[in-house]
């Protein structure tokens, strides 16, 4: 029986997973992920930051997982940030930070890169990975300022990449997406089961078995 383990704490991911059949167990991963980021080469691109973001956190995960589990798991690492204005924005650190970044991509639109990593455990040994990067281009509303402070005061904004949810309180000033929503909200669907596909494993066989 090979187990779904998610290495992240959003619930919008495991809100996507349960949704689509997985219920995974939840290990949170605790990468720094400025650390990350400060060992990477400083003109990586937004797909290499997020991708190596996402592999960090599933190796944190994947060295952790409770023997009886690793015996046979898959491990999924995720990783989002807002690509706009030349910049990757990951969660604001203030609410402060939220108003100021809704008021520069109100009305306009940013790329959401989000990165994925699995891990496949047999044996307490890692057997096989695989990772890569989607983008989601997100078009942005513009909230009156009544209720942009209402939404940056719920507490919404600084817990998520980029300000903004799809599938929460945000999604009243999302105007559109091009390309997967499911990555919106934290982990691409459609990427993922590719990503299975690459380390042996089936959706028919990971509903079966979660």
């Amino acid at each position: 029986m090979t187990r779904v383990v998610l290495g992240s704490a959003s619930s919008g991911r495991l809100k996507v997973l349960r949704s689509a059949g997985i219920d995974p167990l939840v290990v949170v991963s605790g990468v720094d992920e400025d650390a990350v980021m400060a060992a990477l080469p400083t003109d990586s691109s937004p797909a290499a930051v997020t991708t190596a973001l996402a592999v960090a956190k599933a190796e944190a995960v994947a060295a952790v997982v409770d023997p009886a589990v690793a015996a046979d798991c898959v491990v999924i690492g995720c990783d989002s940030m807002l690509f706009r204005d030349g910049e990757l924005w990951g969660k604001p650190a203030t609410e402060s930070a939220a108003i100021e970044g809704w008021r520069a991509m109100a009305g306009r639109s940013g790329q959401l890169y989000t990165g994925h990593s699995v891990i496949r455990l047999r044996d307490n040994a890692i057997a096989s990975q695989a990772a890569d990067h989607t983008v989601t281009t997100v078009h942005f509303g513009t909230p009156p300022a009544d209720d942009l402070a209402a939404y940056v005061r719920s507490g919404e904004p600084v817990a998520v990449a980029g300000g903004f949810t799809l599938d929460g309180l945000g999604g009243w000033f999302v105007e559109g997406v091009d390309g997967d929503p499911s990555a919106v909200i934290g982990i691409g669907l459609p990427l993922t089961r590719r990503l299975f596909d690459r380390v042996g494993l089936t959706i028919a066989d990971l509903w079966r078995d979660n």
